[in-house]
């Protein structure tokens, strides 16, 4: 399968006779090129600008914007509510787990904190694990390296870092490379991974931006 990072938490997922998925679509603005996307799917992990712009994908999409189990164009999706906090206490972010004919992935949405170990165990098996590191709102570096170390993927991409010509407020990757024990990782344009390439090691995945 190949997936494909935007800037932000934005990503397509694509596999060969399943759905395409684009996760949280950003408005742009700050810095952030205009997206034109298209998929059949579509995730939003919370009700905010960098991550609800629906008009950025075209296609008979079908959005989803909360917990619950779905099966759509052979893809299982969980959305699970989980660790974004609003002002008022209630819980603001779903994080979502993709089954692509047995490649567990995780978008971590704005977690904005370490999740329980019962929490982590209701994920199940991942193998990929998209993961907030640049803070604003989201996990920082160090928070970012405990929850990976906690779900224990095979690949690791981080998301929601400042990058390309973005002005929002995010700390830089290398922060987090940094906190994992390493001094720098060659970006790619697209990760292209199947079930057999998997690792039991986790490996960390930096991906250029490609809006």
């Amino acid at each position: 399968m190949d997936i494909v990072w935007f800037g932000l938490s934005c990503f397509r997922m694509s596999e060969r006779g399943l759905a395409t998925v684009v996760t949280d679509p950003y408005a742009p603005g700050a810095g952030m090129p205009l997206l034109k996307l298209k998929a059949d799917i579509v995730t939003v992990s919370h009700d905010a600008p960098g991550h609800n712009y629906l008009k950025a994908v075209k296609g008979e999409r079908r959005a989803i914007n909360g917990p619950g189990e779905y099966e759509l164009g052979g893809v299982f999706i969980t959305g699970i509510t989980m660790g974004g906090v609003k002002k008022n206490g209630s819980q603001s972010n779903t994080l979502y787990v993709f089954d692509f004919e047995g490649v567990t992935i995780v978008h971590l949405g704005d977690l904005a904190r370490v999740p329980s170990q019962a929490e982590i165990e209701d994920l199940g098996a991942v193998d990929i694990a998209l993961v907030p590191v640049g803070g604003g709102g989201a996990l920082g570096a160090a928070d970012a390296a405990e929850v990976i170390s906690l779900i224990e993927p095979s690949i690791v991409i981080p998301m929601h870092y400042k990058a390309g010509q973005s002005e929002l407020k995010l700390a830089p990757v290398t922060r987090f490379l940094s906190e994992m024990g390493l001094t720098h990782v060659e970006p790619l344009p697209v990760l292209k991974i199947t079930k057999s390439a998997l690792s039991e090691e986790t490996q960390v995945v930096v991906l250029q931006p490609a809006a």
